[in-house]
């Protein structure tokens, strides 16, 4: 039950600093179409978990409880886009580029088919 908290707390820190960030970006961004809120939460939460992870797998500094609330928690609440970018990297570096080339284009290509999808669902919908 521990480890749900942790999870809850940091999902909830998270998802209030992805509010945050996408705000003042917003504000900041003038007009522009390009969706600069979105790919900066991405790329700064994979900054982030790519320093923790690095830390974690150097110094073994990070309990289980820690590891959820920083993981899971707050950065799955912030973006689950660094656990992808992170997943990513793991299966790059341990040399499998088949499945790190097939992870990416199914998340990419399925993700955005899964928004058309429910975008047509949702125009039948009376």
């Amino acid at each position: 039950m521990n480890k749900f908290l942790f999870v809850g707390v940091g999902g909830f820190l998270g998802s209030m600093a992805r509010y945050a960030v996408g705000g003042a970006v917003g504000r900041m961004r003038a007009g522009w179409t390009f969706p600069l809120e979105t790919l900066l939460i991405n790329v700064s939460g994979c900054i982030v978990i790519g320093l923790l992870a690095g830390l974690s797998e150097s110094r073994g500094i990070f309990s289980g409880n820690t590891r959820a609330f920083l993981f899971v928690g707050l950065l799955g609440g912030y973006t689950t886009f660094s656990t992808f970018g992170y997943e990513s990297f793991q299966l790059l570096r341990d040399g499998q580029w088949s499945s790190a080339a097939l992870s990416t284009g199914l998340h990419i290509v399925l993700g955005i088919g899964g928004v058309w999808a429910g975008h047509a669902a949702a125009g039948m919908v009376r």
